[in-house]
């Protein structure tokens, strides 16, 4: 009986443990094979909760606009669901980012610099969720992605149109607010700009530049461009967001070029804004949200994309001679062959 009962007794323990090695095994596997299944196998682009911010309406011809044309582009060829809110005030900066982040939003975009503060603010108490500002220069943060366009090698295009069909080489510029960005792509443009009238043996070459410190007040930029123009200026350039549809209101009246930037504005009127250099953000988003999906869009890195990226494209109209488009042409291609330092046209 006591032989019967120690070898029941042992029977019962290597059961136990043999049970016990089987669970833990199988839990183990079953954790780590689950969860590549479910994020490598099933997720697909249109479960990712993804919402972008913009700060103006996206009919404004300009930045807002090429934001959304980006969006609705990723929704297109993705396969996202990707929502937005307009006309967002700075005031609701950071109480926007915590209701979407508070929704357990994957990823936030914002479009423009102006949210690099309330990102850097609100970013570290979400750290599941990816902040990523477009055009922005702040990444102090695991969960801080910023995607940059190179806006400096865009406003280096429009400088070498600017430069071949100014008559007199008074270049006027108009900037929404004076940030880093702003004013490297304004010095960018400014120099090359006044370098080409130059070599056109054009005498006296020169930029004027002002910033509207708004990016929506459209009374403002007409205002500014009038008194711009009434001091010589032949060609505008203004990056502002509304405040650039005033700008233009004022060369048409008055009867001087303005070369469109970041949208085709040449569509608002052709024989006033008779050139514009159009950011491709439809090429740029797919690519940064594919970067996103893939887990490259990764935090405490700015990253950046340009004309080796085909982002920037000139588009013209009929008073665009074959002559200076081939000037662009050139100009693109010494960009691409090393020939060009653009950052040192930066103002020091």
């Amino acid at each position: 009986m006591k032989m019967k009962k120690s070898i029941s007794v042992l029977l019962f323990m290597v059961m136990i443990i043999s049970s016990v090695g089987l669970m833990g095994g199988c839990g183990a596997s079953k954790s780590t094979d689950s969860k590549s299944e479910t994020v490598e196998g099933t997720k697909t682009a249109g479960d990712y909760k993804i919402v972008l911010i913009l700060p103006g309406p996206i009919n404004d011809q300009s930045w807002n606009a090429t934001n959304y044309a980006g969006l609705v582009a990723c929704n297109e060829k993705l396969g996202t669901k990707m929502e937005y809110v307009e006309n967002v005030q700075a005031s609701d900066f950071e109480s926007t980012f915590r209701e979407y982040a508070e929704r357990g939003y994957n990823l936030i975009l914002s479009a423009g610099s102006q949210f690099d503060e309330a990102v850097a603010t609100v970013a570290p108490n979400y750290p599941d969720t990816t902040f990523c500002v477009v055009n922005g220069s702040k990444c102090d943060g695991d969960n801080i992605a910023p995607i940059f366009p190179k806006e400096y090698e865009a406003s280096y295009i429009a400088s070498i149109i600017a430069g071949n069909v100014s008559e007199n080489g008074n270049f006027a510029t108009i900037g929404g607010f004076p940030n880093e960005p702003m004013e490297h792509l304004m010095d960018v443009y400014e120099k090359n700009a006044v370098e080409i009238a130059k070599s056109r043996n054009i005498t006296g070459a020169k930029a004027t530049r002002a910033y509207a410190n708004s990016w929506d007040d459209v009374a403002l930029g007409k205002q500014m461009a009038e008194q711009m123009i009434d001091n010589g200026a032949d060609t505008l350039f203004v990056y502002a967001n509304e405040v650039g549809l005033g700008s233009i209101e004022a060369a048409k009246a008055k009867g001087v070029k303005f070369i469109g930037f970041s949208s085709d504005q040449t569509t608002i009127d052709p024989n006033t804004v008779v050139a514009s250099v159009v950011f491709d953000f439809e090429t740029f988003y797919i690519w940064a949200i594919q970067q996103y999906i893939d887990g490259k869009l990764t935090g405490n890195t700015v990253h950046e994309a340009g004309i080796n990226e085909s982002i920037f494209v000139p588009v013209y109209t009929d008073n665009i001679t074959q002559d200076v488009k081939d000037a662009v042409d050139a100009g693109i291609q010494d960009f691409k062959d090393g020939k060009v330092d653009l950052k040192a046209m930066f103002a020091q």
